[in-house]
C-alpha cells in the first residue's frame, strides 16, 4: 500500500482532466495537495479533495510566470512545510502544421509545458536537496518520443522535458531526489475522428493516474519514462543499436551501404548517461572501456 501519509504535492494544472484524477488520487492516499490551475476550477478541484476528507487548498497562477510560482511554493512551504512531490502536468495546445505555424504559437508552447515544468522545478529544488527527498514527475508525450502531424511545438517540448529528466535525475540522485516522466494516453478530440466510442471511453484520466502514483512512491524509480493509457502501462526508452565501426575510412555511402547492419536492434542498450555513447564507440575503435 503506498501510502502518502505527511507528504505535501505539488499538482500543477489540476483543475480538470489528467490533473484533478492526479491530485485527488494524491489525496486519497493522504498527500496534502496544492491543486495549481488558472481560474475557479482550482478552488472546486481543491473542495472535491476535502469534501472526500482529504487535504487540499488551491493555487492560482500561471506555471510559465517563475514568480507567481516561487511565491506558491513559499506559501505552501510557509503553511505546511517543504514540497515532497511535485506533479508537473499543465499544458496547452496550439495545433496547427509546421508550414503554418506561427513562431508565437511554438513559443508559446515552450513557455508552458517546459519552462512551466522549469519554473516548478526549480522553485522546489534546493528544498527537496536540504531534505534529501524529493519526487518529481515530468509530463512527456508520445507526441514528443514518437511524433505526431500538427503537434511539432508540443512535440518539441515534450520531447525537451525528457532530456530535462535524465540529467536532473542523475543530479538530484545523491538527495534521493527521483525524477520521472509519464507519457500519458487520453481521450482527445483527434481520436475521437479514429477510434469508436466504447474504445475511446477507456482512455479516462482515472486510468493514468496509478502511474503517477508509483511515480511518487517512496521506492520509486529514478529516470523511468512510464506510459500510461486505458489501464496498460509500459515502459519507453531512449536505446542505442550495437551499430558499425568503420574507423578513419569512414563515409556517408558506407554508412547508408551498411544502413541494415547499423540499425540491427539484437544487444541494443539504454546509456545510462550521455558520455556512455562515447564509451561505447571507443569499444568499437578497439579501446578498453574505463568503466
Amino acid at each position: 500500500m503506498i501510502d502518502l501519509s505527511g507528504r505535501v504535492a505539488i499538482v500543477t494544472g489540476a483543475g480538470g482532466g489528467l490533473g484533478r484524477a492526479h491530485a485527488l488520487l494524491l489525496a486519497s492516499r493522504g498527500a496534502r495537495v496544492v491543486v495549481n490551475d488558472l481560474g475557479e476550477d482550482a478552488d472546486l478541484v481543491a473542495a472535491e479533495i476535502r469534501a472526500a476528507g482529504g487535504s487540499a487548498r488551491p493555487a492560482q497562477c500561471a506555471v510559465d510566470d517563475a514568480a507567481a510560482v516561487q511565491a506558491m511554493v513559499d506559501a505552501v512551504a510557509a503553511d505546511w512545510g517543504g514540497i515532497d512531490i511535485l506533479v508537473n502536468n499543465a499544458g496547452i495546445l496550439r495545433d496547427k502544421s509546421f508550414a503554418k505555424m506561427p513562431l508565437e504559437d511554438f513559443r508559446r508552447v515552450l513557455d508552458v509545458h517546459l519552462m512551466g515544468a522549469v519554473h516548478c522545478t526549480k522553485a522546489v529544488w534546493d528544498g527537496m536537496r536540504a531534505r534529501n527527498y524529493g519526487r518529481i514527475v515530468m509530463t512527456t508525450s508520445c507526441s514528443g518520443l514518437y511524433g505526431n502531424f500538427g503537434q511539432a511545438n508540443y512535440a518539441a517540448a515534450k520531447m525537451a522535458l525528457v532530456g530535462l529528466m535524465q540529467t536532473l535525475g542523475i543530479e538530484g540522485a545523491k538527495h534521493d531526489i527521483r525524477v520521472n516522466c509519464l507519457a500519458p494516453t487520453g481521450a482527445t478530440r483527434m481520436m475521437e475522428g479514429i477510434l469508436p466510442p466504447e474504445q475511446l471511453a477507456w482512455f479516462k484520466p482515472e486510468l493514468v493516474s496509478p502511474a503517477v502514483l508509483a511515480l511518487v512512491a517512496e521506492n520509486a524509480p529514478n529516470r523511468a519514462i512510464l506510459s500510461a493509457g486505458a489501464g496498460g502501462f509500459e515502459l519507453a526508452y531512449v536505446a542505442l543499436t550495437q551499430g558499425i565501426h568503420l574507423g578513419e575510412a569512414a563515409s556517408g555511402e558506407q554508412i547508408l551501404a551498411r544502413w541494415a547492419e547499423l540499425t540491427d536492434r539484437s544487444g541494443d542498450f539504454a546509456p545510462m548517461q550521455g558520455f556512455d555513447q562515447a564509451r561505447h564507440e571507443l569499444r568499437k575503435a578497439g579501446f578498453a572501456s574505463e568503466g
